[in-house]
């Protein structure tokens, strides 16, 4: 189906897609060493889980064409969280294949099991599609399907001709330290201006911070490990401990606006604030920030101003906060009827605020006019708890969730249903697309499934429209086709 925005007059195809329910289906399916695409069988319907079930002799299969590149790996244990580290290997990138670092740490059968993985990621293969709408401008069948082949001939030779610092392989290829940590790991995190800084809060209680900076130019400077092989655990002490806390804990962020600046909640209602020090080492601020009623979830500063920041509940409540005042929050509002998981601020739109709750539902709130509700929008699409939610940092007005029920979507609240462009765009397709259903969401840009039990996922701050996943079976490293129309796409 098409999608139309608000402004302007290019259109998006939005896609709910049906995969695999296992992590190594979806592993064949992405090794599609030429890239090439399959036709899809006229049968295919769009499967929705939850609503949907499965007949004898049915069985789900995903559509390799919503993707431009889907790859999967796992640690051996399951991770909770993890969280993309910034590379110098370009500000904003696009073309295939790619390279990337990021960190997460495991939930294993004992404490002493577990690790922070530092993994690097290289030949990231994958193809980049010109749009697929039909356009007014094509003239006859011939002439588009010239310029397709010349498209695609074009997109072959650019791929071909890069090695972003890895060798060109059929498959990507992936490297991995393991820093033994205590304890599971229930969230990490890296700093925004040093991403080698990373913290971890461990269900022992206990929040770190490490320098995982000799394990990223270890694996830089030597030649990539054989897929799937790692390195043996290292024990590493940490920068530093705080056991301040009275209880175990999952919200944790770094500042983008201080180096250094880091809040800590935990899950008997308090904040803490952590102050850099020129010795690089941290303060922390033995007083905590006491408001909330129940365990604080998430904690979010603000993109712009260096003492804001939020925080969300158990008890329902989204808070601002500033650090120069004691007394409280400064804005509390009952933003949910249940617990609130996960709140992102949007980095491009700082006014706004995403919010995932326990029942399912997420809310988009804006700071000028945030009061009880007054959500801009809310969405009740997913049946079961919202485990994470982030803003795009390519596109003010889309934001990516994943939930218990197996399921990430990717949503852009600019658009808006147009029934006659819709029409007009199924009309001049070649080959009939899976019937998507009626109710879906306008709003709704796309759905991954094919992963157990999501917990987290991030956007690539420098890889144009590249999401990474985390599940009870693995991660996924993925692109989806309609998002081609990112600022900066040709």
């Amino acid at each position: 189906m098409a999608r139309t925005k608000k402004k302007g007059s290019r259109a998006k195809k939005a896609k709910a897609q049906a995969q695999a329910s296992a992590s190594e289906n979806v592993e064949m399916e992405m090794e599609n060493e030429e890239g090439d695409v399959a036709p899809a069988a006229p049968s295919k319907q769009v499967w929705q889980p939850g609503v949907d079930g499965i007949e004898d002799g049915e069985e789900l299969q995903f559509d390799p064409t919503a993707y431009d590149c889907l790859h999967a790996f796992n640690l051996g244990w399951p991770c909770l969280s993890f969280d993309v580290m910034r590379d110098d290997l370009g500000v904003l990138r696009r073309d295939f294949p790619h390279s990337l670092y990021c960190v997460a740490g495991t939930q294993a059968d004992q404490p002493s099991n577990n690790a922070i993985a530092v993994v690097r990621m290289t030949n990231i293969t994958g193809q980049r599609r010109k749009p697929k709408l039909p356009s007014a401008m094509d003239e006859d069948d011939d002439e588009s399907e010239s310029d397709s082949s010349s498209d695609e001939d074009e997109d072959e030779e650019e791929m071909a001709g890069q090695s972003d610092q890895a060798p060109q392989s059929k498959k990507p290829l992936l490297q991995v330290r393991l820093v033994a940590h205590q304890g599971c790991v229930n969230r990490v995190r890296a700093m925004t201006q040093q991403p080698h800084i990373v913290a971890t809060w461990a269900d022992s209680g206990y929040v770190q911070i490490w320098d995982m900076g000799a394990h990223i130019r270890s694996m830089a400077s030597s030649g990539p490990d054989a897929p799937g092989v790692k390195q043996a655990t290292v024990r590493q002490a940490p920068l530093q401990i705080f056991s301040g806390h009275k209880d175990e804990g999952y919200a944790l962020d770094w500042s983008p606006v201080t180096a250094g600046r880091l809040l800590s909640g935990d899950c008997k209602n308090m904040i803490h604030l952590w102050e850099p020090t020129q010795a690089g080492k941290w303060v922390v601020e033995k007083t905590p920030y006491s408001g909330h009623t129940a365990s604080v979830e998430d904690l979010q500063w603000s993109p712009t101003e260096a003492d804001v920041f939020a925080s969300c509940s158990v008890d329902g409540t989204l808070r601002i906060w500033d650090t120069r005042r004691r007394e409280g929050s400064a804005i509390s509002i009952k933003a949910h009827s249940a617990d609130i998981n996960v709140i992102s601020w949007n980095r491009l739109a700082s006014c706004m605020i995403a919010s995932g709750c326990d029942d399912g539902t997420f809310r988009i709130w804006d700071l000028r006019t945030l009061k009880e509700d007054a959500f801009v929008a809310h969405f009740k699409y997913h049946t079961a708890p919202i485990t994470s939610i982030e803003w795009s940092p390519h596109e003010a007005s889309t934001v990516g969730v994943t939930s218990a029920d197996h399921q990430l979507t990717i949503w852009d609240l600019s658009l808006e249903r147009d029934a006659e462009e819709e029409a007009q765009y199924q009309a001049q397709l070649k080959q009939k697309q899976a019937e998507a259903p009626d109710d879906l969401p306008p709003q709704l840009l796309f759905v991954h499934q094919g992963q157990k039990d999501l917990k987290e996922s991030h956007w690539h701050p420098q890889i144009q429209g590249m999401l990474i996943s985390t599940s009870a079976d693995g991660f996924n490293v993925f692109r989806p086709s309609n998002l081609d129309n990112l600022p900066g796409a040709e």
